[in-house]
């Protein structure tokens, strides 16, 4: 009985000899798809000091950081502030003007924040733009201003009114040097809360010292309020005026 050559099966292409590497799949298509060793960022150690999956791959980047909800609606508000009303911080002016309005000259009503306070000689009533979380606005010729708005009930008054004047310092004021001037518990219009006042001075010899008051106030049948009061330059006139128009919130 003759025998048969066996072939196996099924047929294999010969191996191709030279430089090109034989591919499981066909021919290459001229793009190399075989990994490569991840380039390592200047001042980073030696290859042996990534995990086998880094090496090849490179080092996973790390996820962005998020915002605690509460604190990114502060400072959406707080820039907002900034380019809505026109407060140039270490420039020309840290106060926006007032500008005349539909409410009753005099005195100031803030439905929004269930609040209103009469203004002293001097001060007119401004107009808010809807996107800056602040819902009333009173100035005294671009150098001193008193805003308000609605805030959510904390548990720690204190804590809140630090943070909130903090957050305020660092993007209204910009200061060199920041002190804290005042920090006490107050009772304005029957609503007990807290308030907290910083002076801020430059290097430069082109801005004056800031000034800026924060007082976060509780109400047991509504929603407490945060009233600003800002000033430059800093002046003991000015400060009197700014604490006389927040002691008549109602």
């Amino acid at each position: 009985m003759d025998e048969r050559p066996r072939q196996a099966w099924p047929p294999q292409e010969p191996r191709k000899q030279g430089r090109h590497r034989v591919w499981p799949s066909g021919e290459p298509d001229g793009k190399d798809e075989r990994p490569r060793r991840a380039r390592l960022p200047v001042g980073a150690g030696s290859q042996d000091d990534l995990p086998p999956s880094a090496r090849w791959y490179g080092t996973p980047a790390a996820p962005p950081r998020r915002v605690p909800s509460r604190l990114r609606r502060r400072l959406l508000g707080s820039l907002a502030l900034v380019a809505g009303a026109g407060i140039v911080v270490a420039g020309v002016a840290l106060v926006p003007r007032a500008q005349p309005s539909s409410s009753p000259p005099g005195r100031v009503g803030d439905p929004a924040a269930g609040v209103g306070y009469p203004l002293l000689e001097g001060w007119r009533v401004g107009a808010v733009v809807p996107v800056t979380g602040f819902t009333s606005v009173a100035g005294k010729d671009g150098t001193a201003t008193v805003m308000t708005r609605p805030a959510e009930p904390v548990t720690d008054v204190r804590k809140a009114t630090v943070e909130l004047t903090d957050l305020y310092a660092r993007l209204l004021l910009h200061g060199d040097e920041v002190t804290v001037v005042d920090d006490r518990a107050v009772t304005v219009g029957g609503r007990s809360g807290h308030s907290r006042s910083l002076r801020a001075e430059y290097r430069d010899v082109v801005n004056r010292p800031s000034y800026l008051r924060v007082v976060f106030l509780t109400d047991p049948g509504g929603r407490p309020v945060v009233v600003v009061g800002m000033a430059q330059p800093d002046d003991p006139r000015l400060r009197a005026e700014i604490d006389a128009v927040i002691a008549g919130v109602r």
